[in-house]
C-alpha cells in the first residue's frame, strides 16, 4: 500500500476525518442538509461504512445526523417526492436500513417502504427496465443501477420480498444486454427505447460513448446488488460472470503507466481525454470488494492494487487541511444540451473535493483495506 510521511493512519482514516472536519460546530455539512439526493446519500454511506469498519462511533453518527434531518416520525422524507419518478433519489435510501437494523424504529423502515412504492410503479420501457426519470422518457442509463438496485436487492432481503430481489437482477441483465458493445465489452452511456433523444443513435438508441463514472456506477451496482443475493437465485450466477466480464473489458482500457482510467474510456491519448478519479476510484471498489467476496477470479488483484495506488500517487495530495482528490468530472448527463459527444464529456468542469469524488474514495479505500487485512 502506498504511504506517505505525513501520517500514519490509514487512508480510509485519514478521508473520514477530512470530512468531519468540513462540518460546522454542530457536526452538519451544508451540502448534506440541503436535499434529499444521490451525492449525499453515498457520501453519508461511505462514512457510515467507515464507522462500522473502522470502530468509529462518530462516522456512524456523521450519516445518521444528516438522515436524521429528512426522516419525519411518520417515515415521510424531506424533500422528496414519489411521483418525480426519479432513480436519483432512491440511492440515499440505502442508510435506510442500517439505521433500521441499528434502532429499530419503525419511521426508518416506512421510509424504505416509500421508496420501494416509488420503484414498483416506476415507468418503465417495453420490457420492464426503469427510466432513468419521468422527465427522460424510455431512457435507461447505466446511472439509475447504482442508484435503485441495491437498494431494491436489499429492501427485499431485509422485508423478505424476494420478487424484489429479482427485480434487481432484471434491471441489471436489461441494460447490460441493451448497451454492452460487443467489440470492446464496454457499455454504453444511456439507450433510448424510443430512439427519439438527440444524443440516441437512431438505429440502435445508444449514445456514442463510454463514459467512465457511468461504467462506475454500474460495476459498483453489480457487486452492491449480489451481496444480497441468495447464493441459490438462478440468475446470481450470470450477474457474477457478467460482472468479471465488465471488470475484464475495463482491465483492457486500464492506463498501463498510472494504473487509473481516463474520462472517455476508449480514448487514450486523444486530445482533451484526461484520468479522472471518479471512474478509477468506483472501478477499484468494485474490484476490490467483488475480490474479497470471491466474485472475481484473483487475476483481477493485480489491476485492482495498481489502480489503487495510482489514485494515492497522481490524484490525491495532502495538507494540513486533510486528505485532496483532484480530476474529478463535476457532471455529465445526456439530454438536449448534453449531447453524449466525445466533445461533450470532456467539456464537463473539473473539480476537487467535491463529495461526488471524495465518497466513492473512501469506499474506496475501505474496501481495499479490507481486503488487504483478509487476503
Amino acid at each position: 500500500m502506498p504511504t506517505t510521511e505525513v501520517s500514519t493512519l490509514s487512508w480510509s482514516r485519514r478521508i473520514a476525518d477530512t470530512i468531519l472536519g468540513q462540518c460546522n460546530e454542530q457536526g452538519e455539512h451544508a451540502y448534506l442538509l440541503e436535499r434529499w439526493a444521490y451525492v449525499p446519500g453515498m457520501m453519508q454511506l461511505a462514512m457510515a461504512r467507515a464507522g462500522i469498519q473502522l470502530g468509529e462511533p462518530e462516522y456512524f453518527d456523521y450519516m445518521q445526523r444528516h438522515m436524521d434531518s429528512f426522516i419525519g416520525e411518520n417515515g415521510s422524507i424531506r424533500t422528496y417526492r414519489l411521483e418525480e419518478y426519479n432513480l436519483d433519489q432512491i440511492n440515499q435510501g440505502k442508510n435506510l436500513f442500517l439505521l433500521y437494523q441499528k434502532t429499530g424504529e419503525q419511521r426508518y423502515a416506512e421510509a424504505a417502504h416509500l421508496l420501494a412504492a416509488q420503484l414498483i410503479s416506476h415507468p418503465r420501457t417495453s420490457e420492464g427496465g426503469f427510466w432513468h426519470k419521468k422527465v427522460y422518457p424510455f431512457q435507461m442509463w447505466l446511472d439509475g443501477l447504482y442508484m435503485a438496485s441495491p437498494f431494491l436487492a436489499q429492501f427485499g432481503a431485509v422485508f423478505q420480498r424476494p420478487e424484489l430481489i429479482d427485480e434487481a437482477a432484471r434491471q441489471l441483465l436489461l441494460i447490460e444486454r441493451r448497451t454492452r458493445d460487443p467489440r470492446t465489452g464496454l457499455l454504453y452511456h444511456g439507450w433510448d427505447e424510443s430512439k427519439e433523444q438527440e444524443w440516441a443513435d437512431s438505429t440502435t438508441g445508444l449514445s456514442s460513448h463510454f463514459w467512465s463514472r457511468a461504467m462506475g456506477w454500474y460495476v459498483m451496482a453489480c457487486v452492491d446488488c449480489l451481496e444480497h443475493f441468495p447464493v441459490t437465485h438462478p440468475q446470481r450466477g450470470t450477474i457474477i460472470g457478467i460482472f468479471q466480464r465488465v471488470c475484464g473489458a475495463l482491465l483492457e482500457v486500464q492506463d498501463k503507466e498510472t494504473g487509473l482510467w481516463y474520462q472517455v474510456l476508449d480514448q487514450a491519448g486523444r486530445k482533451g481525454n484526461y484520468l479522472e478519479a471518479t471512474g478509477s476510484t468506483m472501478f477499484v471498489y468494485a474490484m476490490a470488494k467483488g475480490l474479497r467476496l470471491g466474485y472475481l477470479e484473483r487475476s483481477f488483484r493485480e489491476g485492482m492494487l495498481k489502480g489503487y495506488d495510482g489514485i494515492m500517487k497522481h490524484l490525491v495530495t495532502e495538507d494540513n487541511e486533510g486528505l485532496h482528490l483532484h480530476k474529478i468530472c463535476n457532471g455529465a448527463g445526456l439530454s438536449k444540451d448534453r449531447n453524449g459527444s466525445y466533445d461533450y464529456y470532456i467539456s464537463e468542469a473539473v473539480v476537487s473535493d467535491t463529495p461526488m469524488g471524495v465518497g466513492p474514495l473512501l469506499l474506496a479505500s475501505l474496501e481495499v483495506e479490507n481486503y488487504g487485512d483478509g487476503h
